[in-house]
């Protein structure tokens, strides 16, 4: 895919390829998220060659930015600077 092809010339469904340049990552990046659940995919035709629908990939991004924001958040509230403190007294014997 060059910078002339936008996303809307690729169709519904996107290839490991198609998806791993649209998110700037290698192809295994992209297929470990595929195989781990975290991005919905489909295998399609007799050789099962994964295929992740666009939109889906625009979900997936958008929930990336806000788990993003939600993390930046609490970060910068008052509970990032709690101090952990452990459960029951140390072994001292």
């Amino acid at each position: 895919m060059d910078d002339a092809t936008s996303t809307e010339q690729l169709g519904r469904f996107l290839t490991l390829g198609d998806t791993a340049e649209l998110l700037n990552i290698s192809a295994n990046q992209a297929y470990a998220l595929v195989r781990s659940g975290e991005l919905p995919a489909i295998k399609v035709g007799a050789s099962g060659q994964w295929r992740i629908e666009r939109s889906v990939l625009e979900s997936y991004i958008a929930a990336m930015y806000e788990q993003t924001r939600r993390i930046n958040l609490w970060n910068q509230s008052d509970y990032s600077n709690l101090i952990e403190i452990p459960f029951g007294q140390p072994n001292g014997t």
